[in-house]
């Protein structure tokens, strides 16, 4: 799972596997991503901000010694600037798909395709173990995720109604797939 150099207007981004030294930087850019995009995720920023730092060193260990899970980052200038993970079914039954979750660039790299790249890299990570499809939620609302999945591939087979609700107001979630095919 080597590295990936991405060149933008903004300069080059490297997007690669998080390894345990971004634990700190990972954990500091999910908990921005939970305040700048609050109904995007599940996770809440209270709940997430109380997890230790430890807890991400934990995260990324056991990633990187199972298949189940992966988290990509992106990385310009020294600093994590984006992430995506994507986690395979847990039963035998369902190993064959993935989901895709925290897809989050920082607003001054947006519009440049790395949210593309990330989610790219994590599909080529679960074709390389067979998964033939990868799912995610989007909230119905967020019209640049969707353009983003869409370019990606994805297609909506549903919705979500309720998905995700936010300071008392209720959010629905499209639910999108693609298929992954071994020789793409």
């Amino acid at each position: 799972m080597g590295s990936l150099m991405k060149n933008t207007p903004s300069g080059p981004v490297t997007i690669r596997v998080a390894q345990v030294e971004d634990a700190v930087a990972l954990r500091a850019l999910r908990l921005e991503a939970l305040l700048d995009a609050p109904v995007a995720f599940a996770a809440d920023y209270e709940r997430t901000a109380a997890e230790p730092p430890e807890r991400w060193v934990q995260r990324i260990n056991e990633y990187a010694q199972g298949n189940q899970s992966v988290i990509y980052v992106a990385e310009a200038e020294g600093a994590l600037i984006g992430m995506t993970g994507l986690g395979r079914g847990h039963w035998q039954k369902t190993e064959h798909g993935g989901v895709i979750w925290g897809v989050y660039v920082q607003p001054a790299w947006r519009g440049l395709h790395i949210a593309e790249a990330l989610i790219e890299a994590c599909i080529a990570w679960g074709r390389g173990l067979g998964m033939t499809v990868v799912k995610l939620g989007v909230v119905t609302h967020n019209a640049a995720a969707i353009r983003c999945y869409l370019r990606c591939g994805f297609t909506v087979y549903g919705i979500d109604p309720q998905a995700i609700c936010y300071n008392g107001i209720m959010y629905d979630e499209l639910l999108m797939a693609r298929q992954v095919t071994q020789d793409h």
